[in-house]
């Protein structure tokens, strides 16, 4: 019998939200995505243990930063993940250039030579920038340079509208964390799947694209539970945990489609220039709140790795 998994796979790309080697091997996603809290734990792993070791050893006999042989990590798993999958690879640039249109361009480069020096052509690469006013701008100048983008942390329609603008290849709207935020606000413990806050706002921003014509992929992401899932089946591309996609491949209920491009209602377009995106996500509280946070998160995370290597090379 057909599980839940095999269902969603027969209208969305399946994305898995890991590093973990045997999880992709096993349950065979089309695209991954990280990010340095995935790297991080990932690097941690026995099965990443040569790998580590070899390109610490050749960053320290070559007198190369701690940064630099992060760098070389990252570019290394990716490119290990690309023999696993047959699409793409999600490589996020750090957290701390989030606000640096320039610097997030040059970093972004600089990931996209080293996999190319690696044999993984950047038609494999995914660049992941935050959906700060400066990411999507940065994002933008890479499009224009062949280079595709996905931009991550993603809580609000007005990023998402700034992104389509850019031509951005594919947004990471995060559906858990939003979710998260209102059961605090609100002070309940959950919501049915058609009331969830996470669920509701990528649904939204699926009508406008759709409603608009925009080719910008949409990949729901961060998601808490299989009934969050569910009620997004349908949409371009969802990026799933490991442990969420054993869920659904045990599941052997039926999954009805929830999201079509025919289903769009005909949002009209929204102009979104500086001023405009700054004020509505002035406006909006859980918005801006989450993604400082997760830019710190990530930076946090980024920074231990830091650590991580400058005491194994002393």
């Amino acid at each position: 019998m057909a599980s839940a998994l095999d269902h969603l796979r027969d209208m969305t790309v399946v994305v898995a939200d890991t590093g973990d080697l045997d999880a992709i091997r096993k349950l065979k996603p089309v695209d991954c995505t990280t990010n340095p809290s995935l790297i991080l734990k990932a690097l941690q792993s026995p099965a990443y243990a040569d790998l580590v070791e070899r390109e610490i050893e050749a960053g320290k006999a070559a007198g190369r930063s701690p940064l630099e042989i992060a760098d070389a990590l990252t570019v290394g798993v990716g490119a290990e993940l690309s023999t696993l999958v047959p699409g793409r690879v999600s490589t996020e640039v750090d957290a701390n250039l989030s606000f640096d249109v320039d610097a997030a361009a040059a970093k972004a480069r600089a990931l996209i030579a080293a996999y190319e020096a690696r044999g993984v052509g950047r038609d494999r690469i995914l660049i992941k920038l935050a959906s700060t006013w400066e990411g999507i701008r940065a994002a933008e100048i890479l499009q224009g340079e062949g280079i595709d983008c996905n931009l991550t942390l993603l809580f609000s329609l007005a990023q998402a509208v700034a992104c389509a603008d850019a031509g951005v290849f594919l947004i990471s709207p995060f559906v858990g964390r939003i979710t998260d935020w209102y059961k605090k606000a609100e002070g309940v413990d959950g919501y049915t799947p058609d009331d969830d806050p996470g669920v509701k706002s990528v649904r939204s921003i699926y009508d406008y694209y759709k409603s608009n014509g925009i080719d910008t992929v949409v990949m729901g992401a961060s998601f808490r539970n299989t009934d969050q899932i569910k009620a997004l089946a349908g949409c371009d591309r969802l990026t799933i945990s490991p442990a969420l996609l054993e869920e659904l491949a045990a599941d052997e209920t039926d999954l009805p489609r929830q999201l079509s491009a025919d289903s769009a209602t005909g949002v009209a377009p929204i102009e979104m220039d500086e001023n405009s995106f700054r004020w509505r996500m002035n406006e909006d509280a859980m918005a801006t709140e989450k993604l400082a946070e997760g830019i710190r998160n990530f930076d946090a995370d980024h920074r231990k790795l830091l650590a991580m290597i400058a005491e194994r090379i002393g």
